[in-house]
């Protein structure tokens, strides 16, 4: 099998068919049908499940979607660690909606100054998607609600926030769940640690939502949580930093075992590109590749 052609089997996967698979690889859609089918015939098995509508990939697809995109990284890898220049290529990140939005920003701007020539791209998600998107090395790294002891990652504690509780501004003092009797909640979807955060505390007091309003935005949240809709559970300097949009909102301290967070960005143990090590050493540390394999996924930088 060729790289290349493990590329285009990747792309097709990612990309859901031909058609955008060809558009994202700038290459033309016949090209990539029958570099596809050469690939099948070269397995001896069907890769997708075929229709005039989609494409669904096979047992065996899913299969060789893992090994590829780890023999794509690593080809990456090793092309990187003999040019032995300044970080280059491509370097996904994810991230939670807050970080990116309040935490982000200036050293990603940075970051884009000291390395023109990595292609940085950054998408949002919750926790628990970031991170099975980082184990399936969809993502090269993300910025997550941690710790994380998951074996296979390895990372750094970069922030520690402050989670705070956050309602109309007409809203009586909460100091407990039981002041919240069938709350609304205000969240992010399933996946979000801060959402996980806030079900757990209301179930392990006896209170239960009457029911979750999901948003893909924290301004969302923010606006229907001072309408009335709702309650949510965000970082304090989220709340603080759209305090020009004026919105009449109260916030509630919480115990620490609620309001204590931690921000982290984890990677694969086993893929640490020269582009991420350069972000990592621009956050504030400087591990080297051979430490990252040895430390700890659990124990702070």
């Amino acid at each position: 099998m060729e790289l290349s052609s493990l590329r285009l089997f990747t792309a097709v996967a990612e990309q859901g068919g031909v058609t955008r698979a060809a558009q994202a690889l700038h290459c033309v859609q016949s090209n990539v049908s029958a570099r596809l089918r050469q690939l099948e015939d070269e397995l001896g098995t069907a890769l997708f499940h075929r229709d005039r509508r989609q494409m669904i990939m096979t047992p065996a697809g899913r299969e060789l979607l893992g090994y590829a995109r780890r023999l794509t990284a690593l080809a990456d890898e090793a092309r990187e660690a003999v040019r032995g220049a300044a970080p280059s290529g491509q370097l996904r990140l994810g991230s939670m909606e807050t970080t990116a939005a309040i935490r982000l920003p200036l050293p990603l701007a940075d970051y884009h100054r000291r390395y023109p020539a990595v292609h940085l791209s950054l998408e949002t998600g919750p926790t628990r998607t970031l991170i099975d998107q980082v184990c399936d090395y969809r993502l090269d790294a993300a910025f997550i609600a941690g710790p994380v002891s998951d074996p296979q990652l390895d990372g750094c504690r970069l922030w520690r926030e402050e989670l705070v509780l956050v309602t109309e501004a007409g809203h009586a003092p909460v100091g407990q769940a039981a002041d919240l009797p069938a709350p609304t909640l205000l969240a992010f979807r399933a996946g979000c640690a801060y959402r996980e955060r806030l079900e757990h505390w209301c179930r392990t007091e006896g209170v239960f939502p009457a029911s979750i309003l999901e948003f893909g935005s924290f301004q969302a949240i923010l606006g229907c949580a001072a309408a009335g809709m709702g309650i949510a559970l965000l970082p304090k300097t989220v709340v603080d930093a759209q305090r020009d949009m004026h919105l009449p909102l109260a916030l509630h301290r919480l115990p620490s075992a609620v309001a204590d967070a931690e921000t982290w960005l984890v990677w694969r143990r086993d893929r640490a590109p020269r582009a991420l090590l350069a972000l990592v050493e621009l956050l504030g540390f400087s591990p080297s590749a051979d430490q990252h394999a040895a430390r700890d996924a659990a124990a702070p930088c």
